[in-house]
């Protein structure tokens, strides 16, 4: 509220007491607060005010019949009646609570002789008690002296009931003033409490909006994702396919090195027969003609060889590549998967509350 002004602030762990056991504390939240004292000089009332996020966490009037009760070294509590509840507040040394409890009584006072002050000014400009004093009249009494002697007095039992009757609405116009600033007080202290949850109310259903259009993003999100991984799964099935494939070039690769080595030791066998003298010379040009054959048929062995391990290496690395891909895919979709549950759980709370 504009009119109002703090005069002291200070962080503070904020407790309520268990209204079912009246015994147990009930934290009122995870952090510490900041817990003010605030005055209205409109009003002349001084009040407590803790606001956690949204909400006000505490709203209490000081009053002068309160108590502040120190129950250990950085503890300390009050007693609401009007909120009907008690207070706790932790501090994180016990110098702040020691500040903390010295202006609560100077609050404390402060409210007793804007009480005592808000009494004799109402005793003051309320004119019921001057009508009233001036509608009694003294009563005429005719002397002995004769009808031409009349003189007025004003009789001993007159002046007692003027005093008496000033007692009592002495003490009626306390009572009302006291009574009318507890009922504007009450007053402000409700029309405060709607006005921020009109604004609270206002902002949960901004933050609903919100959360049902990220929720719709991130539904849209995950079953784009899920496409995503029924495709690397239909490629890892793929993949089996490949790995089949790799097996059967692996055991091809075999086969042919076992015919590459039979090979080179029937060239050998071939050059060694060609240095034979008592060799006829048309089976050495035949046995020539063989070995170019086995030396060309080697080199597409070799070449083939060679084509076999780059496809094997080509086909590891996008096997890799395709695994690393679906493991990201799968740690994305964890995260969202965690991000809805909470937004589920925020707008369950939202709804109970």
């Amino acid at each position: 509220s504009r009119r109002e002004q703090p005069i002291f602030s200070t962080r503070a762990h904020v407790f309520q007491i268990d209204p079912a056991t009246k015994r147990n504390w009930i934290p009122a939240s995870k952090h510490a607060l900041t817990v003010s004292y605030f005055y209205d000089a409109t009003r002349n009332v001084y009040r407590i005010i803790s606001v956690g996020g949204t909400k006000a966490i505490i709203n209490s009037t000081i009053t002068p019949n309160m108590t502040f009760t120190k129950t250990s070294q950085k503890f300390g509590q009050w007693a609401d009646s009007r909120a009907n509840t008690v207070y706790g507040l932790g501090f994180a040394s016990e110098q702040h609570l020691s500040q903390f409890a010295e202006k609560f009584q100077e609050v404390k006072e402060a409210a007793r002789l804007a009480r005592e002050k808000s009494q004799d000014k109402t005793e003051l400009t309320n004119p019921a008690l001057s009508i009233t004093s001036h509608q009694v009249l003294p009563s005429p009494i005719i002397s002995s002296n004769g009808p031409g002697e009349d003189k007025l007095f004003r009789s001993q039992s007159a002046d007692v009931e003027i005093t008496t009757e000033k007692e009592r609405l002495k003490k009626m116009l306390s009572e009302g003033s006291v009574s009318e600033v507890q009922w504007e007080a009450e007053f402000f202290s409700l029309q405060d409490n709607n006005n921020k949850l009109v604004a609270a109310l206002h902002e949960a259903n901004a933050n609903v909006d919100q959360w049902k259009k990220q929720l719709a993003a991130y539904q849209e999100e995950t079953e784009t994702l899920r496409q995503r991984v029924a495709e690397l799964e239909s490629q890892g099935a793929h993949d089996s396919s490949s790995e089949n494939n790799k097996e059967e070039l692996s055991q091809t690769l075999e086969e042919l090195e076992l015919l590459i080595k039979a090979k080179d030791e029937e060239i050998q066998m071939l050059k060694s027969q060609k240095c034979s003298r008592w060799e006829a010379e048309g089976e050495r040009e035949e046995t020539l003609q063989k070995l170019q054959e086995l030396e060309a048929r080697n080199a597409e062995l070799e070449r083939r060889l060679h084509l076999a391990e780059q496809t094997l290496a080509e086909t590891l690395a996008e096997r890799e590549k395709i695994q690393n891909e679906v493991t990201k895919v799968a740690e994305i979709m964890d995260v969202k998967i965690f991000e809805l549950s909470e937004i589920r759980q925020g707008l369950a709370k939202l709804v109970e509350s």
